[in-house]
């Protein structure tokens, strides 16, 4: 650890009691984890990770099975069909495409892999293309598989679990005080539901949001707060890039100081769960090493645009030299 770290600092001493066993909520002042000095928080993250977490990093890739042409009004989504970006548009995406492509990944050695698709559905003949790609992911691979396909209903999210996916994903993206000023197409409890279909058809749930949208560090303290009542265990973190033809098109973007205290409590309050750095983080020097020194322990690797910014390669020698193991 750092040698001009206080250990004594408010951060510190608050996470040697999480490491005892306090657990955060809702009513507890956190004032002091807001103005805390940046490097004595992250170290007190980073504690938190190692001890109780370890040293393990969950990896996961990407595909995009089906893109553009979405119903959304998501501000900050170049595959809203509400806005001129002229994004690559394609249906569902053949099997024995996806799955090429997932055998390359699994030869990397990274061990879980989701697909994609824009909408705020898939239904008939592609949500059977769907069930028949996990079929065969799960037959022909070794993979653990993520579902990130929207608003579905149970028994849809059965059918997915029993083709072999594991996973559901689906990000509450922010506070849901501040989900009306991103999206109007559907709503922070439709996201909630969502959620709960997938829990209750067995599905484990990966939810998370993203930061520099013009929310505040408040509104990404509830966002972690209904993500621990939510039971939610991977909390894939994003850090907004503007696209040009979006709403968000000219936001400033969120500084990397803002990121880390945010990721940092994050740690403090998701005191056991991955939590996952996605999108954005090429705006960091060395693939957002320094994140991972603040409490996170696993990410969203590959060369998907819109995720990191950085390749497999690159990603798996950076945790082997930050002392991770996959």
């Amino acid at each position: 650890m750092n040698n001009s770290v206080d250990m004594n600092s408010p951060g510190m001493k608050l996470a040697r009691e999480i490491i005892k066993g306090r657990r955060l909520g809702r009513g507890d002042d956190l004032s002091d984890l807001c103005r805390e000095e940046l490097e004595n928080l992250c170290a007190g993250a980073d504690l938190i990770r190692k001890e109780l977490c370890g040293n393990k990093v969950d990896l996961c890739t990407i595909i995009n099975g089906r893109s553009g042409r979405c119903s959304e009004n998501c501000k900050f989504c170049a595959q809203s069909c509400h806005y001129n970006t002229s994004v690559n548009e394609y249906p569902f995406m053949e099997s024995d495409d996806i799955l090429a492509d997932a055998k390359k990944i699994e030869a990397t050695g990274v061990g879980r892999y989701s697909i994609v698709t824009a909408g705020r559905s898939i239904k008939g003949e592609e949500f059977e293309k769907a069930v028949s790609a996990y079929q065969r992911l799960s037959a022909e691979t070794n993979l653990k598989l993520c579902a990130s396909h929207g608003f579905q209903t149970v028994e849809e999210y059965r059918r997915l679990k029993e083709a072999g996916a594991d996973r559901a994903h689906c990000n509450i993206e922010t506070s849901k005080r501040y989900f009306p000023f991103i999206c109007t197409t559907h709503t922070y409890e439709d996201k909630i539901s969502n959620i709960k279909r997938a829990q209750e058809a067995g599905l484990n749930v990966c939810s998370g949001g993203i930061f520099g949208m013009g929310e505040t560090l408040a509104d990404r303290i509830d966002m972690a707060f209904d993500l621990v009542e939510l039971g939610i265990t991977s909390i894939p973190i994003n850090i907004l890039r503007p696209i040009p033809g979006t709403p968000f098109q000219d936001l400033p973007a969120i500084t990397n100081e803002e990121v880390l205290r945010s990721v940092a409590i994050f740690r403090y309050i998701n005191p056991e769960a991955f939590v996952r750095i996605a999108a954005g983080r090429g705006q960091f020097e060395d693939g957002g090493a320094v994140l991972f020194e603040s409490g996170a322990n696993s990410a969203i690797t590959g060369d998907m645009l819109t995720t990191t910014g950085t390749d497999i390669a690159y990603d798996l020698a950076m945790f082997e030299r930050l002392g991770f193991v996959l």
